[in-house]
């Protein structure tokens, strides 16, 4: 049973609960009542991860048997917790730390086919991402993916025909696509659409589109879906040992981060979905495994929208790769860096010669150059690829495996963003052979995230729903793009408390009823939960939630049962962990930079075993 290349599969594209007060992993916050009344609407609202669902999910996984256990909560993991509910299988979801924490909240945010892997002729990569690319643009995910135009600068007059050629097949290698076809450009129109561009940098250009998304965001509305369909969702949970029957794997020992209890959680089969982790994982299941995963760090950066005058994204060739200037809401997204990296696999951190990397490429075609001054927000993030007969990481696999390691183990590494739901597929048809009843085939296909139904009807109301609420029309549709039709019951809990519709202090593209939505529905147990991932507040301003962190710890406390002490440490931990990584941009060395980040306080590290935090 050797590792099996799966179907293709992104670059940087890869990879809830609340917070367990001191008294055993209860929140502490209101009367009993109010927490049988918030038991009786979650067990009415499965994707509901709330507090009262984070209880229930501990005394499932400790009394039932479940046909499968999925170890790790990033886009992979969540996808095939979701593919097997949706066959009909019992199953539970464990994540040590926060949905999406690892790479799946660390990518290039984008949904697309891998324009480069055409000239690696990488045909079925592309052409099968191409694929999830329309579905989700169109039926599984069109609140959360959307589309984004990129300008391609042709530097030669001898590339035209080359790339157009390219950006032909790209544009139908997928089947029927939603997006418009490429444009041709001459140098003035193109300058036309990105002034911001030196006129020597091009002789011409063509535009083309792609799609794109809140990576973290969709990580977790993939998550909730399968808590929709009856998967046991739980974070801060982290498998601590396997259990072994002869000579199989028969489930796994999970620890409450939280709270520092134990218990064992019985499953037909385990399936590894920890990423970077997946090495750590099967040696710690007693085997090594039939393949190798290899980090590869991507440090993106991002400047404010006026600093880059274009009307539309860009991608640059490199000498090794290629370099994306991506549109995000009011800013830009510059990135990304493919290194090797060997360090703390849960807080990858971006050097400054990272930075000077990315600033030397991209002010290479830019009339008004950016400097270290311009950039607001820095993220890094580590590729799981797969480990071949090359080491440079650029040239490592992007295609996936999965493996039957031994009997009841299963394990999936390598891929792209993009194909999370193909490769959550085939690790459920991998698992289905430990499985003693009948596994029905993979429906996701056919299976719209939380949020999808009705939004594009919701998006023509913005109007009448901006009216209704109090809100511009241009912020109901900000919202739309966050949660789809969930928006009802985000705009449902200001109803009582019209203050919850005022902007989150010093981060004003946010409103705090999007604090306590992420509190009671969304999984969020720390203030770094909310700030990094179901916000993006921690990237998006120059002040990278520093300057937000008391007031959202403040509002967050009294839902979580938090003691002021609690609050206070939630709160100094967020600032000190923005400082770490602040200094660790002004080395210009991984090993410098690393020491700096874990050197920061994590309110989940303190338990978290020496297994790893997959």
């Amino acid at each position: 049973m050797t590792a099996r290349p799966a179907r293709c599969g992104d670059d940087n594209e890869r990879e809830g609960s609340d917070v367990g007060a001191q008294d055993g992993g209860t929140t502490g916050a209101g009367t009993a009542g109010e927490a049988q009344a918030e038991a009786l609407d979650a067990a009415a609202e499965p994707a509901r991860l709330g507090p009262a669902s984070r209880e229930r999910a501990w005394d499932r996984l400790a009394s039932e048997k479940f046909d499968v256990v999925v170890v790790g909560g990033g886009v992979v993991g969540t996808g095939a917790a979701l593919d097997a509910a949706t066959r009909g299988l019992k199953v539970a979801l464990v994540e040590a730390r926060d949905l999406g924490s690892g790479t799946s909240s660390r990518s290039s945010k984008l949904f697309h086919g891998g324009l480069r892997y055409l000239e690696q002729l990488d045909f079925g990569l592309v052409r099968e991402a191409l694929r999830e690319r329309e579905l989700n643009l169109t039926r599984l995910a069109p609140h959360l993916i959307k589309p984004v135009s990129f300008l391609y600068p042709l530097t030669k007059h001898w590339e035209r025909p080359y790339v157009t050629a390219g950006v032909t097949l790209y544009d139908t290698m997928g089947g029927k696509s939603s997006l418009p076809h490429q444009k041709q450009l001459t140098r003035s129109g193109a300058l036309r659409m990105a002034p911001a561009l030196k006129r020597s940098a091009l002789v011409g250009a063509i535009r083309y589109y792609d799609a794109q998304a809140d990576d973290a965001r969709h990580t977790m509305t993939v998550g909730r879906t399968a808590a929709q369909y009856g998967a046991v969702v739980r974070t801060s949970t982290q498998v601590v040992d396997f259990l072994h029957e002869v000579d199989r794997v028969a489930g796994v020992r999970v620890r409450d981060v939280e709270t520092g209890r134990e218990t064992e959680v019985r499953a037909s089969v385990v399936v590894n979905c920890t990423g970077v982790w997946t090495d750590q994982m099967q040696h710690a299941a007693g085997t090594r495994g039939r393949f190798r995963v290899k980090a590869s760090k991507g440090v993106h950066f991002l400047v404010a929208r006026d600093k880059i005058p274009s009307d539309t994204g860009m991608i640059l060739r490199t000498e090794k790769s290629v370099l994306f200037v991506i549109p995000w809401r009011n800013h830009w997204i510059v990135g990304t860096t493919d290194t090797d990296w060997n360090l703390d696999l849960a807080h990858p951190a971006a050097t400054r010669k990272d930075l000077d990397y990315l600033l030397e490429h991209v002010n290479s075609v830019l009339v008004t150059p950016l400097t270290h001054d311009d950039i607001e927000g820095v993220y890094a993030g580590l590729r799981p690829l797969l480990a071949g007969e090359s080491e440079e990481t650029s040239k490592l696999s992007r295609e996936h495996a999965v493996s039957r390691v031994m009997p009841g183990l299963v394990a999936i590494a390598g891929g792209k963003y993009t194909t999370y739901r193909v490769m959550a597929a085939d690790a459920i048809d991998a698992a289905s052979e430990d499985i003693p009843t009948r596994v029905a085939p993979s429906v996701t296909d056919r299976v719209p995230l939380v949020g999808a139904d009705g939004y594009f009807a919701l998006v023509n109301q913005a109007e009448q729903l901006g009216v209704r609420h109090g809100l511009h029309p241009h912020r109901v549709r900000h919202l739309l793009d966050r949660y789809g039709s969930q928006l009802h019951g985000l705009l449902a809990m200001a109803d009582d408390d019209p203050s919850l519709l005022e902007p989150v202090p010093a981060s004003p593209d946010y409103l705090r009823v999007e604090i306590a939505y992420a509190v009671a529905y969304e999984g969020a147990i720390h203030l770094d939960d909310v700030l990094t991932r179901r916000t993006r507040i921690s990237i998006e301003y120059a002040h990278r939630g520093v300057d937000s962190a008391e007031a959202v710890g403040a509002q967050m406390a009294p839902l979580l049962g938090w003691t002021d002490e609690q609050r206070d440490l939630e709160v100094r931990s967020y600032i000190e962990r923005v400082q770490a990584e602040r200094d660790s941009q002004s080395v210009d060395t991984d090993i410098e930079a690393d020491k700096l980040r874990v050197a920061a306080p994590d309110p989940r590290a303190p338990r978290l075993a020496a297994l790893g935090t997959g």
